[in-house]
């Protein structure tokens, strides 16, 4: 008994330790001991800081996607996130400011907001180029010193006051008014270069010279506040004046020596060449940008100085600056710099504001910080020969503050010059001046009232050099020479380079010299190459087709993004895709012209349609590419039709539609129904499922064509014609004549089918015309007298063309069914060719419609298309889609005038 006691006696000792280690190490141990991760522990931040990181970005995020859709910029959203966590909102549930953002844990955040700011500063000199000033120098200079004078003068004015009624006497008089003033007439660079961006007026004169102005506005601005930092931090006038004439020293090192070094450095690696940055220059950049903020605070100017003018001296030949922001800017926007605007907020309390003098003061400094810029901006601008609205639009942007402003107010903050009440106050302004620059300058200067310099129409009178005089007359009758074609991802070049080649009528009828042009956003330049050894023009020509290919880049918040929007002109000569296809447009004798633009998803379609009529182009051809993989089965589907199998590296919407990924056509479709919607011209939708993939050259391509009738079948007709002009290129036309049947309901309208499938958010779009006798009438009148045409034609120089296209009639009341029966057994006898189907998108000004048979289809196959596809391909081709037929799609709608 003695020994089971001592056991017992030894094991709850052993406990009673573990116990006591657990309890001396419970950060160790974990939430199994009982460690709460919410509460602040000096020697692992890290769990804290996480939480808050968390909270932080989803409050952003969240007010970013309300209020992106009212064109606001995300620093309204990072601005009110850290107000609504601060004590004005949430402090005031109770704990939660002493459980999620006690001021111990300020440390953590105020290190990595402040590393944020400085990389974020560092971006921000990336972004000025004083080229931009040398433009417009005059105008720009002028709005500029009268945007700086103005303000200065009336923000110094309004510090009186302010001193007087809220500010410790402590407080140098002198400084407070300096700082004052530079708050108030700072502008916001950063989020100016946003809102140009997104409101496309970087193309346009007054957003060329609010851009030049600001970078001068921005220079000065910080030079006074580096000046008012100086000033506060020095004990002294003395130690003051060495606080200056070590940061002009220091400045005049980096901008010379500095920047000789780094562009030496970055030469040698070959990192301006590639316009890449190396892993040597990454790293030499990181601690270019920490040791220089490092250096500008430890001399008594603030860290973010030395972030600002590291930047300054980044070369930007070649993308090389952009392709730096680009590895820097999401870790930097996204995490750190949020949490700066958020620890912003923390320390803003707008509850201070309780009373009738505090308010008053706060509408005052906005009225005079708006007017003070807006006047001043607005009246210079007039003078200088803008007009009433573009100078309102500049007046409007230069009052912009946000990023910058908030950063001054942070510094006034922690050098003392300000208290809470005060820095609320102006943390208001800024919030509320930043929030109205958008909305007025829409008012002053709508699109409607610009004049855009889209140099796609500029300059083109030489667009068809070595086109002869002579050309037959059928060429303006039918014939398209003038195609355009968007491309914005390198995976849609085998699809445009494919369909390209089938516009080409023969290997003589070629331009006896080619021609290459350039197009970016500000100039464009038409080139006339000399023939490269090896290649043979023949003299002949008897039709030129030329082409403009438009290459689109999303405008995102990013800061790459507005860095290549600025640098549209230098792109359009240096980037890799329109490089390749300029070579393929020269080696295959075409004339190719070239454009590039950065623009908004939203605003791909408007701004298409304005290139298009720029271009006078006659037809518009859209690829559709997939990220979705093929599938197995597919390719076993594509072996039992009898056709060459199609390549895993071609994926379709038929491969994801029949691998049920149906939710990731939806952003296409909409924007290719948005195009159908509003285009002037032509519009082709072109699907590659396979036809680019490598084959015998001599065996071509077959097209079928259903034909039903109505405008887009007739253009479709037209246009088949034309591609069989090239030799490699044949066809099957067969005429559909539907008749009536018992097992299906006739109906008139698209909207008395309930299609099955997907739905999702609804948009504008084209619907069928009523089915009276009429329209009838007039649509069989044009389908037969276009049939007739070429059917019976005698002419000439259609004889060849004619000889390769096959025609017949059919009479179904399943007119879908037959028309994927007929492409399955068009595809099995041209086993060694290539199938292409044209399609008429028929969505409008038709007579039929196979809405309901479509229905029956799908139930059949077992395929839900999404409404989004239906709509996009019509009827005919949303059936061949649902058949998975084994062959590329174009869905073509008519121009109607």
């Amino acid at each position: 008994m003695g020994e089971l006691t001592a056991q017992l006696l030894e094991a709850v000792d052993v406990l009673r330790h573990v116990r006591r280690a657990v309890e001396e190490a419970p950060e160790q141990a974990g939430i199994f001991a009982g460690d709460n991760p919410a509460d602040y522990n000096t020697n692992d931040p890290f769990r804290l800081w996480v939480i808050q990181v968390i909270i932080i970005l989803a409050m952003i995020q969240l007010l970013a996607l309300f209020l992106s859709r009212i064109r606001q910029p995300r620093v309204i959203a990072e601005v009110i996130g850290g107000v609504l966590l601060g004590p004005s909102v949430m402090g005031r549930i109770p704990n939660f400011s002493n459980k999620i953002f006690p001021t111990t844990s300020w440390v953590m955040l105020n290190l990595t907001s402040t590393i944020g700011v400085v990389f974020f500063l560092f971006l921000v000199g990336l972004e000025i180029d004083v080229q931009i000033i040398k433009r417009h120098f005059k105008a720009s200079m002028l709005i500029s010193a009268a945007g700086l004078v103005v303000p200065l003068g009336l923000g110094a004015a309004l510090g009186v006051p302010i001193y007087h009624q809220f500010i410790d006497p402590s407080v140098n008089y002198g400084y407070f008014l300096l700082f004052v003033a530079v708050a108030v007439g700072i502008t916001a660079f950063p989020v100016l270069c946003r809102i140009l961006t997104e409101l496309k007026l970087l193309d346009d004169t007054v957003g060329a010279v609010v851009l030049a102005a600001g970078v001068g506005n921005d220079v000065v601005g910080w030079i006074l506040l580096a000046l008012t930092v100086a000033l506060v931090n020095a004990d002294s006038g003395l130690t003051a004046l060495w606080v200056l004439l070590t940061a002009v020293g220091y400045t005049i090192f980096l901008l010379l020596p500095v920047r000789w070094g780094y562009r030496w450095l970055a030469r040698r690696t070959g990192s301006l060449e590639r316009g890449h940055p190396s892993t040597l220059m990454m790293a030499t950049t990181l601690v270019l940008v920490l040791f220089s903020a490092f250096f500008t605070d430890i001399i008594g100017i603030h860290a973010i100085f030395g972030g600002f003018l590291a930047g300054l001296i980044i070369p930007k030949d070649n993308g090389f600056a952009i392709s730096l922001v680009e590895k820097l800017e999401d870790l930097v926007s996204l995490l750190f710099l949020p949490l700066y605007f958020v620890f912003s907020g923390l320390k803003t309390n707008l509850g201070l504001l309780d009373n009738g003098i505090t308010w008053g003061y706060t509408i005052l400094i906005c009225t005079v910080a708006f007017f003070s810029k807006f006047l001043a901006c607005s009246v210079t601008a007039k003078l200088c020969g803008f007009s009433f609205r573009e100078s309102g639009a500049v007046g409007s942007l230069m009052s912009c503050k946000g990023l910058v402003e908030l950063i001054v107010l942070n510094v006034g903050l922690s050098a003392g010059i300000l208290d809470t009440r005060t820095f609320s106050m102006f943390v208001l302004h800024a919030l509320v001046l930043t929030f109205i620059t958008t909305p007025l300058t829409l008012l002053f200067y709508p699109e409607r009232y610009r004049t855009k310099s889209l140099s796609i129409s500029k300059n083109r009178s030489n667009s068809h050099i070595g086109v002869e005089a002579g050309q037959p007359s059928y060429f303006t009758d039918g014939i398209k020479t003038k195609f355009a074609m968007v491309v914005d991802r390198i995976e849609q070049l085998p699809t445009l380079m494919t369909f390209t080649l089938l516009l080409q009528p023969s290997s003589t009828a070629v331009p006896s010299t080619p021609v290459i042009s350039d197009a970016g956003s500000g100039n464009e330049k038409e080139t006339v190459p000399h023939t490269p050894p090896g290649l043979t023009y023949s003299a002949r020509s008897s039709t030129s087709v030329s082409l403009d290919v438009l290459r689109l880049i999303d405008l995102t918040e990013r800061t790459s993004a507005v860095l290549k929007s600025q640098s549209a002109d230098m792109l359009a000569q240096s980037d890799p895709i329109l490089s390749i296809i300029r070579t393929f447009g020269y080696l295959n004798r075409m004339i190719v012209s070239t454009a590039l633009a950065v623009v908004g998803f939203e605003e791909f379609p408007s701004y298409i349609a304005s290139f298009t009529r720029g271009v006078s182009s006659q037809m518009l051809i859209l690829p559709w590419t997939t990220s979705v993989p093929l599938t197995d089965d597919a390719v076993v589907d594509s072996q039992a039709s009898g056709s060459t199998p199609v390549i895993p590296s071609a994926p379709s919407p038929f491969d994801s539609l029949r691998s049920g990924v149906q939710n990731t056509s939806v952003p296409q479709t909409q924007f290719f129904r948005r195009m159908f919607m509003t285009a002037t011209t032509d519009v082709a939708v072109y699907v590659d499922r396979g036809l680019s993939q490598p084959v015998d050259v001599q065996n071509g391509v077959h097209i079928f064509l259903p034909f039903s009738g109505g405008p887009d079948d007739r253009s479709a007709l037209s246009f088949v014609v034309q591609l069989c002009l090239n030799p490699s290129v044949s066809a099957t036309v067969v005429r559909y004549s539907k008749t009536e049947s018992d097992d299906l309901t006739p109906v008139s309208t698209v909207e008395e089918v309930k299609k099955p499938g997907l739905h999702v958010t609804p948009i504008q779009d084209t619907v069928y015309a009523l089915r009276d006798t009429q329209t009838q009438l007039a649509c069989e009148t044009a389908d037969n007298l276009l049939w007739d045409r070429y059917t019976r034609s005698t002419a000439p120089e259609l004889s060849e063309a004619l000889s390769r296209v096959s025609f017949r009639e059919a009479h179904s009341s399943t007119v879908l069914h037959a028309a994927i029966d007929d492409a399955t057994r068009i595809a099995s006898e041209h086993p060694e060719s290539r199938l292409l189907v044209i399609v008429g998108r028929s969505r409008r000004m038709a007579v039929d419609s196979h809405a309901h048979e479509l229905q029956t289809l799908m139930t059949e196959k077992g395929v839900a298309l999404s409404t989004e596809v239906t709509k996009t391909f019509g009827d005919v081709g949303s059936a061949l889609v649902a058949g998975n037929v084994n062959a590329s799609l174009l869905i073509l709608q008519a121009f109607l005038s």
